[in-house]
């Protein structure tokens, strides 16, 4: 393991005979990147979780339960005893919108149902058929998540511009020792190729 010394805090703003102008571009790009990237995730974060929490909140106050009624009978058959939720299908169901315009769809019911059965289906204003609104405290988790993963990914790009804007500067920075160098190895009796 290699000896490095004490820990320089903000080495890359100290004054130093050998630092190039390139070192000191660098570490304000570094500072804009870092203060650009955590500004951007916090804002696009923020942003996109009110805006989920706030379209779902929406959807709680708009959507409404309906009854309806299965139109055929569900596929499969009851089952004997007592039945788990994870045992559904998928069967037909018609019911009257808030504009008394009727409509059907497909619902998951208890398998062996019979025609006429009442179901709860959920729709929105226009009477389309929409699953069951999320709650208060699902709503918040649902938009933390999405705002989370959209602050990464905004904040992705400024760090991706602030690699390529590094890259470039180290390919500058070697370049310019090429120069120095091959400047030296003449002065020294070199060749320089």
């Amino acid at each position: 393991m290699a000896f490095r010394g004490p820990k320089v805090w903000l080495w890359r703003w100290r004054r130093n005979p050998l630092k190039r102008r390139a070192d000191t571009v660098e570490s304000w790009v570094v500072l804009g990147v870092w203060a650009l990237t955590v500004l951007a995730g916090a804002l696009a974060a923020s942003s996109t979780a009110g805006s989920v929490e706030q379209g779902l909140a929406r959807e709680r106050v708009e959507w409404r339960p309906l009854v309806g009624r299965l139109t055929e009978r569900a596929p499969g058959t009851a089952p004997s005893g007592s039945s788990s939720s994870g045992d559904m299908v998928w069967a037909k169901v018609g019911w009257t919108g808030p504009d008394g315009s009727a409509h059907t769809g497909q619902v998951r019911v208890g398998p062996g149902s019979a025609a006429g059965t009442p179901v709860e289906v959920w729709t929105d204003p226009r009477g389309r058929l929409v699953t069951r609104p999320v709650s208060a405290s699902q709503a918040r988790l649902r938009a933390s998540l999405v705002g989370a993963l959209a602050g990464v990914g905004v904040a992705t790009l400024p760090l991706a511009g602030g690699r390529v804007v590094r890259a470039g500067l180290e390919r500058r920075r070697v370049d310019q020792w090429d120069v120095e160098w091959a400047r030296f190895a003449v002065l020294w009796g070199r060749p320089t190729s």
